[in-house]
């Protein structure tokens, strides 16, 4: 599609963030709701490595590099166009981020404390679900993933994949349709 570059403004958490979006990126031109949800989510005491996957325009990437201020922050995206405004981005609201293109994590170096996870759920199933996989085999021992889904686009049959994956998925919230998982412990890890 055409790019037709907006600007606006998401405010979380005390903090006003200053995005720019642009067609062809998810949500554009305002912070949806699974990822509010997401980003309500997360621990007080975040740390480490953390991956934006799926990252789009920035915006679960630059909230939490913002608001963590001991997290590093690597962002992957398919979408050249989406790299690009979550670099800019990064940079625009003063966050440190590696930003990477990237189908999952194929071409992703290292692992990661966190990963941060808003499926692409028009991609299909098949694609959600390997990245679940990729996500999996890149999460450090004790570290932990966080994904947000609707309940009427495949939450529940997306928990029992994560639980083949993970040996404690949790439900953190089932707000408003949507449902926030935990998933930590790789089942061989013994946790």
């Amino acid at each position: 599609s055409e790019s037709n570059p907006a600007m606006f403004e998401v405010f979380f958490a005390g903090h006003t963030f200053s995005f720019m979006t642009d067609a062809g990126v998810f949500s554009k031109g305002e912070l949806d709701k699974g990822t509010r949800l997401l980003l309500s989510s997360l621990p007080h005491d975040l740390e480490g490595d953390v991956l934006d996957l799926g990252c789009g325009w920035g915006a679960v990437g630059v909230i939490t590099g913002k608001l963590y201020a001991s997290a590093h922050i690597t962002m992957v995206d398919i979408n050249e166009r989406a790299v690009q405004l979550a670099a800019a981005n990064a940079e625009r609201n003063r966050v440190r981020a590696n930003v990477v293109q990237s189908d999952g994590l194929i071409s992703v170096p290292g692992t990661f404390d966190c990963i941060l996870l808003n499926p692409p759920i028009r991609a299909g199933k098949k694609t959600v679900y390997r990245l679940f996989e990729e996500s999996a085999a890149k999460l450090k021992a004790g570290g932990a993933m966080y994904v947000v889904m609707r309940k009427q686009q495949g939450a529940q049959s997306g928990m029992r994949h994560l639980q083949t994956l993970f040996t404690k998925v949790t439900i953190l919230d089932r707000s408003g349709g949507y449902r926030v998982f935990r998933c930590m412990g790789e089942p061989n890890d013994g946790i």
